[in-house]
């Protein structure tokens, strides 16, 4: 069987005026990715050599939001640059051309580092959407990070590559035939300037059949999001009591939570006690690394109170366990600006009624610009060391 040439791809379509279009598209939405997604991998750290904000409240939020809207909006807009530069695959290098050979390896080395990286970001990222986790050989968070630094590097290689041919299309009419192919034909159906709208305006759908996961408004239309609401106090759970396997520890009623400072517990409380300190309410929001968020009214105990009450500051890392025995999460870290954060609660109530099992009964971690996976659930100590 014949190996294709360029030759065989007869469309003016696939040019690279129509390329070079799609790709300030496609490095938008790959930029916000990438800017975001460094944004959540900082804020899940153990710790933060510059401490990472509590304020704006929604911050986390907005930038998870943007996370996955944009890496969905990528995916079309991905599909038709690749069908586009595809005869590019194909043509013939010589090998004696010297530093034409070295420039043309470059560019195919860069492109097949940025084609892999891209589509194992883009489909395991939908994945981590969608909670579905079919490897067990590596972590998703750590594999996610490494590789958006490989594809970003990827992609700055291929565009300092291609940049004069870049420079020259985009200053150009996009019907200009310059660096067409030379056997390529016009099509008869789609010009050059409907294909790049209709590649923007399959981005455009995408994003707003994600974006409902984080705007309410849009939640009816927003078929992608997939979970936009639904769950008890309208708050949706990602993992449920059950999974947890806390359903006992949960609901016994020798249930404590301990103060402990340098392994030495030096006070308890029932959740009579919890209910005993000052109330408080605060409206926050819960965020998400999958990208959906929900805001609701969280009613509890400041973190710092319950610290004070057992006589214990507030200016020190505190370790937040969870009575779940598994999972990376079991216990995590609450950097001293959230500990003092007058927003920063030991929730007992979510939307006027007591917390649901499954949002963490009898008590959670509830605090603002924080990850969901953060917001520690079913909440047995505090620790503090010193």
């Amino acid at each position: 069987m014949r190996i294709p040439g360029p030759e065989d791809f007869g469309s003016r379509l696939r040019s690279p005026a129509v390329a070079a279009r799609i790709g300030v598209w496609l490095g938008a939405t790959f930029g916000i990715c990438f800017l975001t997604g460094l944004i959540s991998h900082y804020a899940q750290l153990p710790s933060h050599p510059l401490p990472f904000p509590t304020s704006p409240s929604w911050g986390y939020r907005l930038t998870q939001g943007l996370h996955v809207t944009s890496g969905t909006a990528a995916v079309p807009l991905l599909l038709v640059k690749l069908w586009s530069v595809y005869p590019r695959l194909f043509e013939r290098v010589d090998v004696r051309a010297g530093r034409r050979l070295l420039l043309t390896g470059l560019e195919r080395g860069s492109i097949a580092v940025l084609v892999a990286s891209a589509i194992f970001q883009l489909v395991t990222g939908a994945m981590n959407a969608a909670q579905w986790y079919p490897w067990s050989s590596f972590s998703f968070r750590t594999v996610h990070y490494a590789l958006a630094w490989v594809a970003i590097g990827a992609l700055l290689l291929h565009i300092a590559v291609k940049l004069p041919v870049i420079r020259d299309v985009l200053t150009q009419d996009i019907d200009e035939t310059a660096h067409d192919r030379p056997t390529a034909v016009e099509p008869a159906s789609l010009s050059r300037r409907g294909l790049v709208r209709t590649a923007v305006a399959a981005g455009g759908v995408a994003a707003l059949a994600t974006a409902g996961s984080t705007v309410p408004l849009l939640r009816r239309v927003s078929v992608f999001g997939v979970r936009s609401g639904d769950g008890p106090g309208g708050v949706p759970v990602n993992k449920s009591a059950f999974a947890a396997g806390v359903e006992t520890s949960a609901t016994s009623p020798d249930y404590l939570l301990r103060i402990v400072v340098d392994g030495q517990e030096v006070g308890t409380f029932t959740l009579a006690d919890l209910r005993a300190l000052p109330q408080r309410t605060e409206q926050l929001p819960i965020a998400c690394v999958e990208g959906w968020s929900a805001s609701a009214s969280w009613g509890g105990v400041r973190v710092r109170e319950v610290l004070a009450a057992a006589g214990v500051g507030s200016d020190r890392d505190v370790g937040v366990v969870s009575l779940q025995e598994a999972g990376p999460f079991r216990r995590t870290i609450l950097p001293p600006n959230f500990v003092r954060d007058d927003r920063t609660l030991l929730a007992l109530d979510l939307n006027g009624e007591p917390l649901d099992l499954d949002h963490g009964y009898p008590c959670r971690l509830i605090a603002p610009n924080r990850p969901g996976v953060l917001q520690t659930k079913w909440v047995t100590a505090l620790e503090v060391t010193t």
